[in-house]
């Protein structure tokens, strides 16, 4: 039922947060996205919605960077596939 105490009150504890899958995370946050996006929630839950938001985003940035530095590409050398780490398209300098 929109506007109900449950639905407003959306955020997630710190112990939850560290247990969200990346997946998890992006669905709560797409949640919170279309709500305030939805321009019906009072001021200040959509302060919180906002604050959750953030700290949402920020996990999942942070899960990326995790992921990003386990990930080794195949590159070839000419000589055959040889492991590289990953690199961010603007870290890379073509070598």
């Amino acid at each position: 039922m929109p506007g109900s105490v449950a639905e407003r009150r959306s955020t997630v504890s710190e112990q939850e947060k560290d247990q969200l899958s990346f997946e998890e995370a992006m669905q709560k946050l797409e949640e919170i996205v279309g709500r305030l996006e939805s321009g019906d929630v009072p001021l200040e839950t959509a302060i919180e919605l906002f604050q959750e938001g953030m700290t949402l985003s920020r996990l999942c940035g942070s899960k990326l960077e995790q992921v990003e530095s386990r990930i080794q590409m195949l590159v070839d050398n000419g000589q055959g596939l040889q492991k590289k780490p990953f690199a961010h398209a603007n870290d890379d300098k073509g070598e």
